[in-house]
């Protein structure tokens, strides 16, 4: 009886663990094999914010392509300086920017590289190897749900991934469902899409998604065992826990008894 009592909890001991495996380790089918992401590039949107800086062996003859810069004043030590900060293009709702000399230009739907040729051969005109500059200032991902640290983060680099966000917010609790994440995206014709990416598996890499783009929101699905215990309340684990340790007690107790 002892044994049978044994190898029972045993079993469940191993099936919960397969389970817990199953649900929450990330690429669980992936091999050593190379896999291949979609090409990425940022294309720019209504309501970005770019800083682009034309520059040319002769500083004078760029001048009148870029903004003003503004110089920024500390108001708590005046006597210290200021500080120059460069302008920036907002793009219009028709993905339009005003830029000195050439007048309005349309950006919108456009990569990054595609803008800066169009401005080199515009500018070509007036100076000789003109060097554009071009960065887009507003790159935003916001995350949300059961993730340790959930927020809107700004990104400084050219992309990002997925799993790069996810990390920047701490990755996802033990509570987060890893096989169906939310990510929300507005296209190119202005309407929000939606897409659900199961990074349990190795196939979300190859996806459209793998990469995310300005704006995007990331959310985490609570797991069945978060829902559950929020119905019930905040310490029902501790309970389960604690009743799952009585029956085993009494278990043994029983056990003995029948020696």
């Amino acid at each position: 009886m002892k044994k049978i009592i044994l190898s029972s909890l045993l079993a469940g001991i191993l099936l919960t663990s397969c389970a817990s495996r199953e649900s929450i380790v990330y690429y669980q089918n992936i091999d050593d094999a190379n896999i291949s992401t979609k090409k990425f590039e940022t294309t720019i949107k209504p309501d970005d914010l770019l800083m682009i800086i034309v520059s040319a062996q002769d500083p004078l003859a760029a001048q009148p392509f870029n903004l003003t810069t503004n110089m920024s004043v500390d108001p708590v030590n005046q006597a210290g300086g200021g500080q120059m900060t460069q302008q920036l293009y907002l793009v219009d709702s028709k993905g339009s920017i005003d830029f000195p000399v050439l007048g309005k230009l349309d950006v919108g739907n456009k990569t990054k590289d595609v803008v800066i040729q169009e401005l080199q051969t515009k500018i070509s005109k007036y100076i000789k190897n003109p060097i554009i500059n071009l960065r887009l200032m507003n790159f935003e991902v916001t995350v949300s749900g059961e993730v340790r640290n959930p927020g809107k983060h700004k990104i400084s680099s050219e992309r990002i991934s997925l799993p790069e966000a996810l990390a920047l917010s701490g990755d996802l609790t033990i509570y987060g469902k890893r096989d169906n994440i939310l990510v929300t995206r507005e296209g190119e014709d202005g309407i929000l899409k939606t897409h659900r990416i199961d990074i349990t598996k190795s196939d979300f890499i190859s996806s459209d998604f793998y990469y995310l783009k300005q704006n995007d929101v990331i959310y985490v699905e609570p797991n069945k065992v978060a829902v559950n215990s929020s119905a019930v309340g905040p310490n029902v684990s501790i309970y389960m826990t604690a009743v799952s340790l009585l029956l085993t007690t009494v278990a043994i107790i029983l056990t003995n008894t029948k020696k």
